[in-house]
């Protein structure tokens, strides 16, 4: 008789076991109400960017209900109400807006958000699993201070470039600015990067006119929060540039000429001659019969000039 009662037993315990099984399984395959749920991972109100202004909320229902939705800080505290008591149909899409301030016109602090569904005919309140992140920061860029360089964009392979590394304090595009025009966005949010200016400028791009140029960096973070622009870099476009301006001489005499330039040679016209020099220093004869004259010297497709004066 004992031996019956046991098994009788067991068997009533592995029943109940099954029960509380297939309950179980059932409530995970039950559908939630709610479905289609995105949410803008991260904005600022003070965005630079418009559609990161404002963080989205989008879903859909499965089922008839009557619904709030609202958000809430890390501590639980309703902060904002985004939707309140609305009666909706099964398969309504709902997008709603949260611009991050309160109602005395005051941005909430920066920090992590939540949106909150609340269904008044299912008996839930469900918390949505994406969080928000408000974030008004700018980013922090440093950059090595250049207070002279030299390049020359003509495309001869020689310093056709200034290039300078630069590091943020927060994923972010940086973003190198020349004379108003930005030159260089780049394209991921790294830590750090190098910052490239090839000496162009305009739409199209085209070489920029010999001259001292003012570098300024800064950065974008995902919010679109962008660092105020700040001068890191003095850069010299040179092509070919002469020592001197006016060279005075007597007739047929030799004269030097100093002329920088990356090219590795020159091309030089004067008074009826030419020829084609090593670039550095110049060495030629002044015409023989006294005037003033002209020297032209050309290197990648860039020409500077001096005034000989012969008497």
């Amino acid at each position: 008789m004992a031996r019956v009662l046991s098994t009788a037993v067991v068997l009533a315990l592995l029943a109940a076991t099954a029960a509380a099984f297939v309950v179980t399984e059932g409530a995970k395959l039950e559908k939630s109400p709610v479905a289609g749920t995105h949410v803008d991972p991260v904005f600022s109100p003070a965005s630079q960017i418009p559609a990161k202004k404002n963080a989205h909320v989008r879903f859909r229902l499965r089922t008839r209900e009557r619904l709030a939705v609202w958000i809430q800080d890390s501590h639980g505290r309703r902060v904002a109400t985004l939707l309140s008591n609305r009666n909706a149909p099964r398969g309504s899409k709902f997008d709603l807006v949260w611009d991050g301030f309160s109602s005395s016109g005051v941005i909430f602090p920066d920090g992590v958000y939540t949106p909150v569904v609340k269904l008044e005919r299912s008996h839930r309140t469900l918390v949505l699993p994406n969080s928000i992140v408000l974030d008004t920061k700018p980013p922090v860029i440093v950059v090595r201070k250049t207070p002279h360089a030299i390049i020359s964009p003509d495309g001869d392979g020689h310093n056709d470039s200034f290039r300078e590394a630069y590091r943020v304090d927060q994923p972010a595009h940086g973003i190198l600015s020349v004379r108003g025009q930005r030159v260089e966005f780049t394209l991921g949010q790294k830590l750090t990067g190098v910052l490239v200016w090839n000496g162009k400028l305009g739409k199209p791009s085209t070489p920029v006119r010999a001259g001292t140029y003012v570098l300024r960096a800064s950065a974008q973070d995902r919010a679109g929060n962008l660092s105020e622009p700040y001068v890191f870099a003095i850069v010299q476009v040179r092509y070919v540039a002469l020592a001197r301006q006016r060279i005075v001489v007597a007739p047929g005499k030799r004269f030097f000429l100093r002329v920088s330039t990356d090219a590795p040679s020159v091309h030089w016209q004067l008074h009826g001659r030419s020829g084609v020099l090593r670039a550095g220093t110049l060495r030629l004869r002044a015409p023989k019969t006294a005037g003033v004259y002209h020297l032209y010297v050309t290197a990648a497709g860039h020409s500077a000039v001096a005034t000989v004066v012969v008497g």
